[in-house]
């Protein structure tokens, strides 16, 4: 059995997702595999209007990394229950563990704040607005996963939660 995990993040933009994702995969020594970078990559280098493209390239990566052993923090919005779905299934596939991570901020006006204030790391990319995420399709959940609500918390004390929610898990 691969001891592997994947990481599967989810939640709206703004929420606290990369910046968890990225702190998480520093501690576990995982690969961080981000679809808006993805995504990005393939509006500049491929001229493409990416719909799920995106998602389907990031899920060939993480397989490979998975494979060889390698856990893996996928990053993404994950709006509906098929790419959440999916996400698993690669894991699945990779004889890898996985775990969902659902980032939400329940305090609409710092969600609203950290969203308008924020800058785009990967270049070249847009954005949405404050209206566009309040009016994005997301799924409600079927499955377990962990909740991790970043409202009016430090980064510090929202990774120390995530890591004692995933030590949890493995016993």
């Amino acid at each position: 059995m691969n001891r592997a995990t994947l990481y599967i993040f989810s939640g709206l933009p703004g929420s606290g997702k990369t910046t968890l994702s990225h702190l998480l995969a520093r501690r576990v020594g995982a690969a961080h595999l981000r679809v808006d970078t993805i995504e990005q990559a393939l509006r500049d280098l491929c001229s493409v209007d990416v719909g799920g493209e995106g998602y389907r390239l990031a899920y060939r990566v993480a397989f490979d990394i998975l494979n060889v052993g390698v856990s893996v923090v996928a990053d993404s919005c994950n709006p509906i229950e098929l790419t959440r779905r999916e996400w698993e299934q690669v894991a699945l596939d990779a004889g890898a563990r996985y775990v969902n991570v659902e980032v939400v901020c329940s305090n609409t006006q710092d969600h609203r704040k950290r969203l308008e204030s924020r800058a785009s790391t990967v270049s070249g990319l847009r954005l949405p607005t404050w209206q566009e995420v309040e009016s994005r399709e997301y799924h409600d959940w079927t499955v377990e996963r962990i909740v991790l609500d970043t409202a009016r918390r430090s980064e510090g004390e929202c990774i120390e939660e995530l890591l004692s929610s995933l030590s949890g898990l493995e016993t």
